[in-house]
């Protein structure tokens, strides 16, 4: 069955969005001018069905360009002060997936972004520290990253409507991410193994979710010289405790031995409308930790670093929608004993985003 050109129009949609960030930061022992960083985004789903007549079928594609400075270069944490900054910067497809719904669930396949269903809260979508996108003790496994931002990798994710207000997704991926754009492409080989994950959640007034993962090929451990399996779990809790505000708290743990973290743990809370006048502003404070293992910490000590238990960051972030088309966000963060040092002083991160949505993207 083939769509007339009418309804396969009517099947497309699409946005573009443009985020531009100014980090600074300063401590003791640091202190830097304002780095810019930006990150465009180019997204399209196609209703297969509208189009083509595939029942029940969409298909997602995601393009992706960053440009500009480094600024964790200059800071010098572990974990990053800016969920937009990459250290290699050129366009790529980020995601490109084929979904296919069926009666009490559905299934995707291709480039998927792991972060964009599993280990993820909607009330932490405001913070800019990465460790509130992924918990860091996932986000630094696998030969080069799993499939999270920025590079993803081929994946088939399964989801189950179990029960009323409950699922079960589960998902393995490709152990390697890359993507194209990137300089190996996209790696179809699966030399490097797969990394599987599961995540079952519940949703009513309150949001929780539990997830395990583990990768099916050992991974080079970061002190002995031998390889480990690489596996952890993961708590994420959501819950609207008054009609503006809505809290998290996620809990991660992981082997210790391929990865600098033991575990790691992310709280906060999404205040909407904090300001009566300003029905689109949001407000968010929030607070991470990433624990390191004990592997890193004699890693460290062997380097003489007074090795700290846990890099700690906090942040308090504003964001207020100035027309349709235009959100600014200004953000202040600390970080406590950036590195893992505990003989570096406390540091202090100040940006301004801005994120340009044109109205025009669309059906």
């Amino acid at each position: 069955m083939v769509a007339s050109p009418a309804v396969a129009e009517d099947a497309l949609t699409w946005s573009v969005a443009y985020t531009a960030d100014v980090v600074a930061g300063w401590s003791d022992d640091v202190s830097t001018r304002g780095r810019f960083l930006d990150n465009l985004d180019v997204m399209a789903d196609v209703d297969l069905e509208r189009a083509a007549g595939w029942r029940g079928a969409i298909l997602h594609a995601h393009v992706l360009n960053n440009s500009g400075a480094i600024p964790n270069d200059d800071l010098g944490t572990l974990q990053g002060v800016d969920n937009i900054e990459v250290a290699d910067q050129h366009p790529r497809l980020f995601e490109f997936w084929v979904e296919q719904a069926f009666e009490g669930g559905s299934v995707r396949a291709g480039l998927y972004d792991l972060n964009s269903e599993f280990y993820s809260n909607e009330a932490a979508g405001l913070l800019i520290a990465p460790a509130f996108g992924i918990g860091s003790e996932l986000a630094a496994t696998g030969p080069n990253g799993p499939s999270i931002f920025p590079s993803t990798a081929l994946a088939m994710r399964a989801r189950f409507e179990t029960a009323e207000n409950q699922s079960l997704s589960l998902a393995v991926l490709n152990a390697s991410a890359g993507v194209l754009g990137d300089p190996d492409g996209v790696d179809t080989d699966f030399n490097e193994g797969a990394l599987f994950i599961g995540e079952y959640g519940w949703r009513r007034d309150s949001h929780f979710a539990i997830g395990a993962w583990g990768y099916s090929d050992e991974q080079d451990d970061i002190r002995d010289p031998e390889q480990s399996r690489a596996y952890g779990a993961y708590f994420t809790y959501e819950r609207g405790f008054t009609e503006q505000a809505t809290g998290f708290l996620r809990v991660g743990l992981s082997d210790g031995d391929t990865t600098p973290y033991s575990s790691g743990w992310q709280a906060g809370v999404l205040i909407d409308a904090p300001l009566a006048a300003r029905e689109e502003s949001q407000l968010s404070f929030g607070v991470y930790q990433g624990r390191f293992g004990d592997k890193h910490r004699a890693n460290e000590r062997d380097a003489s670093v007074n090795v700290a238990e846990a890099e700690t960051g906090f942040e308090i972030t504003y964001s207020d929608q100035i027309t349709p088309w235009l959100r600014v966000q200004p953000d202040l963060q600390l970080v406590l004993d950036p590195g893992g040092d505990r003989d570096r002083d406390e540091l202090w991160v100040a940006g301004l985003r801005i994120e340009i949505a044109p109205s025009w993207g669309g059906a």
